[in-house]
């Protein structure tokens, strides 16, 4: 800003003229991801990081008959993704027939692991047995290995990695967790049944629990499908799907623990329908960006209007925390995330 000065009348007039161009420049709005991130049907997302990228391995969301690969998406900084088409197909995993879905990834020596549901896999007890219809009388939990995140990938062992019913959990919608100790588990189950299982070295099996059990269950009040865990600042984070898939009653809760067996004791829920953005919201899981308190959920959940039991998005919004570690409520946005790029 110039300052001139003139007398006018006996005064001393102050005279501003201010700089052109503007000294201080607009400050320009950030980049956002927007909601959904991709384009297409997609659910079930499962969010990594893996190098200086973060991943989005969902599931291709159509009906059973077609819903037979699997697409990933990058990002460098949450706001720019780079789809890698079909990583993933049922002409690489032979016995899947029917509904591959909700992959969960993970490194692991340098190879790169996807797991996965496929086939629908049922039982006689249950409604949706046919025993005229074979296509899912045998299938349940894959697991798929790639040189890079991106694959191609390929059957790792050649048939289901678990095929059998344990306390009455579906084995669908696993999640596979490091923990601090380096031990791998899996979470899994539907029929509101959650199990954990402690994976061995070369990801072929299951190794017993000192009871001689593969598997305990973990199942929380509420627990529907759709488990996800993560640890922050020493503490163990348990979310999960409730409700139908099929419907706005979806939803997400969590618990907290000490360490990844539990107890899971329900707290609140934090993700559900919002009749102004969306409904259906569910099936998620979280990214932390590297080195820092930065969190995201990922999720899907159903656009206004919704004309199809398979139309589902993969969106993104900030997870905040209270003081004392509990999770506030997420709120759904059309805006998403600003960019956040991994140092």
């Amino acid at each position: 800003m110039n300052l001139s000065y003139s007398l006018l009348s006996g005064s001393l007039v102050l005279a501003f003229a201010c700089s052109s161009p503007k000294e201080v420049e607009e400050t320009e709005a950030p980049k956002l991801s927007g909601n959904p991130i991709v384009e297409g049907w997609y659910a079930d997302p499962e969010g990594i990081v893996f190098g200086d990228e973060y991943w989005v391995y969902p599931t291709y969301s159509a009906g059973y008959t077609d819903q037979l690969h699997f697409d990933a998406f990058s990002s460098k900084d949450l706001v720019t993704w780079e789809k890698h088409e079909n990583i993933l197909d049922t002409a690489a995993i032979k016995w899947a027939r029917q509904a591959m879905w909700a992959p969960a990834a993970i490194e692991k020596d340098g190879k790169y692991y996807l797991f996965f549901s496929a086939n629908d896999i049922q039982r006689p007890s249950r409604d949706g047995w046919d025993p005229n219809n074979d296509i899912n009388h045998f299938g349940g939990l894959g697991v798929a290995v790639a040189d890079s995140p991106g694959g191609p990938f390929k059957d790792h062992i050649g048939k289901p990695l678990l095929s059998e019913f344990y306390n009455d959990a579906q084995p669908i919608d696993q999640f596979v967790f490091k923990d601090t100790d380096g031990t791998y588990y899996m979470l899994y189950g539907g029929w509101s049944h959650c199990n954990i299982g402690k994976l061995n070295a070369d990801f072929t099996g299951f190794e017993p629990w000192v009871d001689g059990e593969l598997f305990h269950e973990i199942t929380p009040e509420g627990y529907v499908e759709g488990p996800f865990v993560f640890i922050r600042e020493g503490k163990y984070y348990f979310m999960w799907s409730e409700g139908g898939w099929t419907n706005d009653s979806y939803k997400v809760a969590y618990a907290m623990a000490d360490k990844i067996t539990g107890p899971w004791n329900r707290i609140d829920t934090i993700l559900e329908s919002d009749t102004t953005i969306a409904t259906g919201a569910g099936h998620n899981s979280v990214i932390q960006k590297p080195g820092t308190d930065d969190w995201y959920m990922v999720y899907h959940r159903r656009p206004i209007p919704n004309e199809g039991r398979d139309h589902r998005v993969t969106a993104i919004d900030v997870l905040e925390f209270n003081e004392d570690g509990t999770i506030k409520p997420v709120k759904m946005t059309f805006e998403g995330v600003e960019a956040n790029p991994i140092d």
